[in-house]
């Protein structure tokens, strides 16, 4: 594996290394050099320029009746009040990248992935897919740190206060950050009820970036430009059919709470899960170790959740039309996100269900480090059950179209807001920028291919349509051959073996009944 890592440079994720020296945060400006031009931003080359950092003066909802008193308040103005803006298709904390689904030297080549399902990889992908996980976990970042106080604590900039963490753990604090209490001075004294990546509107759109930035940044670490996230489809799951040892790891037979040591997921040691410390103490997480990664899957409280999610429940989700509908919180009802987020009732739409359901369903029954919302990411199931979750928002938005003005301006919980930038993110994000299809940010579901199933996807050779059948979330064709069986290339054969892992031959194929 060492021999393809090239630990080029990372461009995403807060903190940038360059931007967290006190002479930075004393003027709170974070807009580095890029190495190619010598010039911040890449102004020289025209990738983009330091500019002042526009924040919303939209009214928040009332779940948070403070001002002033959070770091993620107004993103990121506590920090910076002026980051690189990038043009065109670049991006990055310094412009030094491309836009998602963007590619080159120059950004100019569009790509678009496929995310598949996990159980669908083979062999070597599976172990190439764990090898990426343990690689990004062992690795120290090099271009980002984690902060370990508040503003005030660091006296306003004059004393910065950062710890290294590896690549992986990077995620795992920006997850704890994004959800943590907000602090509001002392011991103990803690506002609970604000989240700025869950519980709202920004659920979803907050997670897509998050999974693109991860996926991101393990091509760049691996140098594998075609690595894309599997993904965990757990409808009608009965239990953890990706609780095995050549994937995410199978139950220690010695602690049914630990992972088996026969997966390297057994050695990793979580960071930032102990919120009720951390509260208690009116402290930020410090990123220390503090043990193995627990997961118990199905011994949870049945009273909270009763069973994984069924296809119903799903379907019943996707139907809802309006994306938000309310206070666009945990009371929501019939709201696509808070029945998606398990807030909502997934068989009646109603908010504040006594059972949770829908993705938080999935964190409760793993009963382990994925059950704390601040520490969940911890688990690399986290990454696998997110795509999935993001894979279900894509079909409702593909389902539904919704108008831009579904998602909220004004008036949801904080950090919520269309023109909210996301926090901790730099490079900024807006979150009603990712309220959008995932194709026109360069990715795809093997699940959600959209096949026309026409003669016109087949290059023409000597290969004849017998029958064809598409349906929308899965498709199947009857063919039949006639002539030299090997000229068969063609969009279809193309996503057949990306979603199968393996080459059609004219043995599988012929009179066969092909389904994805």
């Amino acid at each position: 594996l060492e021999s393809v890592v090239s630990l080029g440079a990372l461009q995403h994720q807060q903190f940038p290394r360059l931007c967290t020296t006190r002479e930075a945060l004393l003027t709170k400006e974070c807009c580095p050099l890029w190495e190619g031009d010598g010039s911040a931003c890449g102004a020289r080359s025209g990738r983009g320029s330091c500019e002042d950092a526009a924040v919303s003066d939209q009214p928040d909802g009332p779940q948070y009746p403070f001002s002033g008193l959070d770091d993620r308040e107004k993103w990121p103005l506590v920090f910076y009040n002026r980051t690189c803006q990038c043009a065109g298709n670049f991006m990055g904390f310094n412009c030094a990248d491309c836009k998602f689904g963007y590619f080159g030297e120059n950004c100019n080549e569009r790509r678009e992935t496929l995310r598949r399902n996990i159980h669908h990889l083979t062999r070597s992908e599976r172990n190439r897919l764990v090898s990426y996980l343990n690689l990004a976990k062992q690795t120290v970042s090099r271009d980002y740190v984690v902060a370990t106080g508040t503003y005030r604590e660091m006296g306003n900039g004059s004393s910065p206060m950062f710890a290294d963490v590896s690549v992986y753990d990077v995620f795992v604090w920006m997850h704890y950050y994004v959800s943590r209490n907000a602090l509001l001075g002392g011991p103990g004294n803690v506002w609970p009820d604000v989240d700025f990546g869950h519980w709202a509107p920004a659920f979803s759109p907050w997670h897509r970036v998050y999974l693109l930035h991860w996926e991101h940044e393990i091509r760049k670490l691996t140098g594998d430009t075609s690595f894309s996230i599997p993904y965990w489809d757990w409808r009608d799951a009965q239990g953890c059919d990706v609780c095995t040892d050549d994937l995410m790891g199978a139950r220690s037979r010695q602690d049914p709470s630990l992972i088996s040591p026969g997966s390297v997921f057994s050695s990793w040691k979580v960071l930032c899960s102990q919120a009720e410390v951390y509260n208690t103490r009116g402290v930020l997480c410090d990123a220390s170790e503090e043990g193995p990664i627990r997961r118990n899957p199905g011994n949870h409280d049945q009273n909270l959740v009763e069973r994984l999610p069924t296809s119903a429940e799903v379907e019943f989700t996707l139907s809802l039309p309006n994306y938000d509908t309310g206070a666009m919180d945990r009371t929501a009802n019939m709201s696509f996100r808070n029945t998606l987020e398990g807030f909502g009732d997934p068989r009646t739409g109603l908010g504040s269900s006594s059972r949770l359901g829908m993705h938080a369903a999935l964190h409760v029954f793993m009963n382990g480090s994925m059950s704390s919302v601040q520490g969940s990411a911890n688990d690399p199931i986290f990454i696998l059950h997110h795509a999935f979750v993001d894979s279900i928002y894509e079909q409702w938005l593909r389902r539904h179209r919704p108008a831009p003005s579904q998602y909220p301006e004004s008036n949801a919980p904080i950090g919520h807001n269309g023109d909210y930038h996301m926090a901790p993110f730099l490079p900024l994000h807006r979150n009603k920028e990712y309220f959008i299809s995932s194709k026109e940010l360069g990715y795809e579901y093997s699940y959600l291919l959209n096949a026309t199933c026409s003669p016109q996807l087949l290059i023409q050779g000597s290969l004849q349509w017998s029958q064809a059948t598409c349906l929308n979330t899965n498709f199947s064709v009857m063919l039949s051959f006639v002539g030299d069986l090997n000229v068969f290339a063609s969009v279809f054969f193309l996503r057949l073996t990306q979603e199968t892992g393996r080459r059609p031959t004219s043995r599988s194929l012929k009179q066969e009944h092909v389904s994805l």
